[in-house]
């Protein structure tokens, strides 16, 4: 809305009766009173000095006595009521907008364009009952989610804060007194009271109040999808961490199957040299890849207990061995989540929400900046009763006023111009975090498609590599045993074998871990009802 027609009324005035005052440049932000300005501009009006501006005709025939001041009088009456009922915007909001144009599909994405993201609660593909159990006692127990809940609360609290400030006030006061002093017939004491209601109200002429209150929602809004973000990041941090102790243990699995299976061939080695049918570098050899195997069982074990402790806190324990279960095996790798279309990021990634929240708060905080450099109006009144006690007799009685407060910035040494000024590069600042944001995002979502796709590759050359290696071995150890070829082929294929079946279970970890990367890069929709039952509980 703008706040035109009053000013204009005043100008046209203001040219009949000042010609110092000229038709200027429109400019969006009234004047702050900075030191050393020579010239007003605002709304299309400016004000030049005296000595610059000199009458080029005599003064127009002033109206009749009365008729000017009662014009001037109504249109000031007119317009206040007019802004009371209405108030208007001195700021207009700055266009939010990611670095277009956003990509149709997602350069990694197979086949395009895809729909149908990640729906729903999306660890339950896994069907896994125990990884439901610990991701529901994350959620209830979680340290971090019970700080995001805290802060969440705070920004509600502000945004409800904010909100009272469009309603008056009314506040109650109260006072007693006994007093002695001296008068005309001796000294009078007595006794008094005064008992009052007073009520205030700030008319939100120029949209201050209500621009603060939108960006106290705006905050309270982000601080809740920031509670998501954490879910979201919470949940795939505990299935990781669930399926990297799965794998250790299966990792502990083939290791000892590995050890005992060289211990084996190492003995019937060692029964073959007693019988002088090798040499004693066979015997040694073998025993060597006994002793390898071996040596690899303390990393796993130290790999294992980190990820369990890890677990443990984030399901709110102290550290312990046992938070993730026994589960020793791998489960089958799901179907690759689908992408769906890049510019529904924008609405299912919680971290983006929240910027995009942020930003909007920073540009209500600058039309509360703007709103500050101009007049604030304020609506006062007060009603009571007070008795005053004397010697002569008592005062008692009831009293009232009603009255406005009008305040208008002149000189402030160019403060709330600075405010302006620093607000608007804060709205920036946010604007430029929330486009990063959005490509950061896309980055996360093209990585994961790209490492799922590689990683299903190197799965099957690893399964590969694992059946030609296990062929390998096979066709060494009946040679060697037959005598036809020495045993340090038999020892590199056992040594061969061993690591392609350690890296293949690596490799389909890695590509769990990488379905779980591309759920939470993709987001979803589940965290808001999952809060919404963690604050349910709290209150």
């Amino acid at each position: 809305m703008k706040v035109m027609n009053f000013l204009t009324h005043r100008r046209r005035d203001a040219e009949a009766q000042r010609p110092c005052l000229s038709p200027g440049p429109r400019h969006p932000l009234p004047p702050g009173g900075g030191r050393g300005e020579g010239v007003w501009r605002g709304h299309g009006v400016e004000a030049s000095s005296h000595a610059d501006c000199l009458p080029e005709r005599p003064h127009p025939s002033p109206p009749p006595v009365g008729e000017g001041v009662t014009w001037r009088w109504r249109g000031a009456v007119a317009s206040l009521l007019f802004f009371m009922a209405a108030g208007c915007a001195v700021h207009r909001g700055a266009m939010i907008e990611p670095i277009a144009p956003l990509p149709g599909a997602f350069g990694e994405a197979r086949g395009g364009a895809e729909a149908g993201a990640p729906g729903g609660r999306w660890w339950e593909v896994f069907a896994d009952p125990r990884l439901d159990a610990l991701l529901a006692e994350a959620f209830g127990h979680n340290l971090d989610l019970a700080q995001g809940v805290a802060r969440l609360e705070a920004a509600q609290a502000a945004a409800r804060a904010g909100e009272a400030a469009l309603f008056p006030t009314l506040d109650l006061r109260g006072s007693t007194s006994r007093k002695s002093a001296p008068g005309f017939l001796g000294t009078d004491t007595g006794n008094g009271y005064s008992m009052s209601a007073a009520a205030g109200y700030e008319v939100d002429l120029w949209r201050r109040v209500r621009s603060g209150r939108d960006a106290a929602r705006l905050a309270a809004q982000a601080s809740a999808e920031d509670l998501h973000t954490l879910y979201l990041a919470l949940s795939a941090q505990v299935a990781d961490l669930y399926y990297l102790a799965a794998e250790q243990r299966a990792q502990f699995a083939l290791t000892d199957r590995t050890i005992a299976a060289f211990a084996d061939a190492a003995a019937r080695v060692e029964e073959r040299y007693r019988h002088g049918l090798v040499p004693a570098l066979d015997l040694y050899q073998a025993r060597q890849n006994v002793a390898a195997a071996q040596a690899r069982r303390p990393p796993i074990a130290a790999t294992l207990n980190r990820a369990e402790h890890a677990l443990a806190v984030l399901l709110g324990r102290y550290p312990g061995a046992t938070a993730g279960g026994a589960l020793a095996a791998l489960p089958p790798v799901p179907e690759q989540f689908p992408a769906g279309l890049p510019a529904t990021l924008l609405t299912r990634r919680p971290d983006l929400r929240a910027a995009l929240r942020r930003v909007e708060a920073s540009d209500a905080q600058v039309a509360v900046a703007v709103a500050n450099r101009f007049p604030a109006l304020n609506l006062l009144a007060n009603y009571g009763r007070s008795s005053t006690a004397f010697s002569a007799g008592a005062i008692t009685g009831t009293f009232w006023n009603v009255g406005a407060d009008l305040l208008a910035p002149i000189v402030d040494g160019g403060r709330r111009r600075a405010e302006v000024k620093r607000s608007e590069a804060e709205l920036r600042a946010s604007l430029a975090g929330y486009q990063q944001a959005v490509l950061r995002a896309f980055q996360e979502v093209e990585d994961a498609l790209s490492d799922n796709r590689a990683t299903e590759e190197e799965i099957a050359r690893l399964a590969e590599s694992v059946a030609a290696t296990a062929a390998t071995l096979e066709n060494a150890w009946d040679r060697y045993l037959q005598g036809l070829a020495e045993f340090l082929p038999v020892l590199t294929a056992q040594q061969a074998l061993f690591d392609a079946e350690s890296r293949l279970l690596a490799a389909r970890r890695s590509l769990l871990s990488h379905r779980i990367t591309l759920a939470r890069a993709l987001g979803g929709d589940w965290m808001a009802e999952a809060a919404l039952q963690r604050l349910a509980k709290q209150d």
